[in-house]
């Protein structure tokens, strides 16, 4: 039976005189798929869930992309959700399936991304008896989700999925785990997708309270050394414009955290780079000294604000605005807190400042401004170039400079070369800096790209990753290869576990235990044995080159092994248990 897009669109909308459909529980969660407007499936077959992929078979609208590892399916859903803002789904079986899948699902839960991941699980009467492949989704999965759900009867299937991508898309967004046993998938039931769904217990705001952006406001005017600083949920939230108005209509300096790059542009003369560990001297000083603050779907993590004690020496006041209350005062006390969707915030705050007859300290935000300028003087992203090795930061910027005013997105994995992406690329728009911020999962640059570049065929889709991430999913280059999804890859190859690598010589006394990675494939070989091409590149000279190879390639799928000084360090650091403004800022200052 052939189900297609018009055939869930009648079922969907059927009225209640007119009988159902009665179909299998695989069939009825295809057509919810569809009914949700799914376009992409990533996952991987099993016994448990192979009815599903049966009724997959039977239908055409939503294209399953085969990847060769669980923990890639999840990844590859979670980049197409991260640059698209819809919600990425993700199948896979139960037991092995389940479990190698967990880091996916955690990756998106702690950068709040919005998801579905479907699973299979054992018969229900085989539940708690150890069958083969069983595993407690459940209770394994329910630390890293937003919620879960074990559907033990196929009557509330429809309901149950229309529940999770309500829950993964609403308030702030995660990821939500189904866990389907076997027999609920074969097992029969009328069809009939609700239109709407109601839960009693969950329902987020949305409007923040009117009173508490007043206050904002009038605390925004009197400020003498202001600061806006934004997080991802800038980004999740759609608000980039709104953000953009509210910069340009005070004249405030603006940072953004890793994950809210974009939001700003980079080239904007008020944003003053990425703070925290590894951002700017001018981003973190002026988080130290600023008298008011205002933050963002941001979360004054610990990568961000260093030692709290620290940054509580400096008396200011915070307005903080976030979709989750729980965000709020959890690490740093506030003293405006606002509670809902950034973006309706931002709006209400704008429109509250418009209708305002009063105006900011024209003299105090210029001596702040004059503050902020001596502070930039220091040059903290300075690196001394070379021609005779390749400088990461070089590679980066090239890149960042042939791209400019393309249609490109940046994935990256975890480590010295991710921090040099969100250092030294620039972005201008939200959405195309694609990273796991908050648990750094290694691996996770390829799945990315791979997500994005079938969501976003016609633009650049670039993994900037090092020779360690990219061994951790490399495998989903045979992913790339059957389902044509043509991305670079520009790996910056410094052949030891780079961030790894400088902390032991800066911490641990220059003892490098198991960094250094001994006996590396010959990358280039290894893309063509995969159906690639694959290029090397030893010389600072040859670096422009090789990119503009690759972007002429632009059907291929193109691995760039870029040979880069194993020496370089990222610099500014905040070593762990310092304030936010006690920075290294290069090798010297030991």
């Amino acid at each position: 039976m052939d189900i297609s897009a018009a055939e869930v669109k009648r079922a969907a909308s059927a009225q209640p005189s007119s009988p159902p459909a009665v179909l299998n529980g695989a069939e009825i969660l295809v057509r919810s798929l569809q009914a949700e407007g799914v376009k992409y499936l990533w996952g991987y077959p099993g016994g448990s869930v192979l009815y599903i992929y049966d009724a997959l078979y039977k239908q055409d609208s939503i294209q399953h992309v085969l990847v060769r590892h669980e923990q890639a399916a999840v990844h590859a859903a979670d980049g197409y959700a991260r640059a698209t803002g819809d919600v990425g789904v993700a199948l896979v079986t139960s037991g092995p399936g389940v479990t190698n899948a967990v880091t996916g699902i955690a990756t998106a839960y702690m950068d709040s991304i919005p998801m579905v991941i479907i699973t299979g699980q054992v018969p229900t009467a085989a539940i708690g008896m150890d069958a083969f492949q069983e595993c407690d989704t459940v209770g394994i999965t329910r630390p890293v989700v937003k919620h879960n759900f074990l559907v033990k009867d196929v009557r509330d299937l429809a309901s149950t999925i229309k529940k999770a991508f309500h829950i993964a898309r609403t308030g702030r967004p995660g990821p939500v785990v189904i866990d389907v046993p076997k027999d609920v998938s074969l097992n029969t039931a009328p069809f009939q997708y609700p239109q709407t769904i109601e839960l009693r217990s969950y329902n987020p705001v949305r409007k923040g309270h009117s009173g508490q952006i007043r206050k904002a406001v009038q605390l925004l005017l009197q400020a003498k050394r202001p600061y806006i600083y934004t997080g991802g949920g800038v980004v999740l939230g759609e608000a980039s414009q709104e953000l953009r108005q509210l910069a340009d209509l005070l004249g405030f300096p603006v940072t953004n955290t890793l994950m809210g790059l974009g939001a700003i542009p980079a080239s904007d003369p008020k944003f003053l780079g990425m703070l925290g560990m590894h951002g700017t001297y001018e981003a973190n000083m002026t988080m130290q000294h600023c008298d008011v603050l205002l933050a963002v779907g941001a979360r004054f993590d610990d990568r961000v604000i260093g030692n709290p004690a620290h940054f509580a020496q400096v008396e200011r006041k915070i307005i903080h605005v976030d979709i989750d209350p729980s965000s709020i005062s959890k690490r740093v006390r506030v003293d405006i807190p606002i509670v809902g969707d950034v973006k309706d915030v931002l709006q209400e705050l704008i429109a509250q400042l418009k209708e305002s007859h009063q105006r900011p300290d024209t003299v105090a935000i210029s001596s702040w401004w004059g503050q902020i300028n001596e502070w930039r003087k220091r040059e903290c992203l300075a690196y001394e170039p070379s021609d005779e090795v390749i400088k990461p930061q070089m590679v980066v910027q090239t890149l960042a400079r042939l791209t400019r005013g393309r249609d490109a997105y940046i994935t990256s994995d975890v480590g010295q070369h991710q921090m040099w992406a969100a250092q030294f690329y620039g972005f201008e728009e939200p959405r195309r800096w694609i990273n796991s911020g908050g648990l750094g999962t290694m691996g996770v640059g390829l799945p990315y790209a791979m997500g994005i570049k079938l969501a976003k065929p016609e633009s650049d889709v670039f993994c900037i990753t090092g020779e360690g991430s990219i061994q951790m999913c490399i495998q989903e280059l045979s992913t790339c290869l059957q389902y044509k999804t043509p991305v670079k890859i520009v790996s910056l190859n410094n052949r030891y576990l780079g961030m790894v690598r400088q902390w032991q010589e800066l911490i641990y006394g220059g003892r490098y235990s198991h960094s250094y990675m001994d006996a590396l494939p010959d990358f280039v070989k290894l893309a063509e044995a995969y159906g690639h091409v694959g290029l090397r590149v030893d010389r600072p000279a040859d670096v422009e080159g090789a990119l503009k190879e690759a972007m002429r390639l632009k059907d291929r799928t193109v691995f760039i092994d870029v040979r880069t000084d194993p020496t370089e360090n990222v610099w500014p650091m905040v070593h762990a248990g310092k304030g936010i403004s006690e920075m290294q800022l290069k090798s010297e200052d030991l």
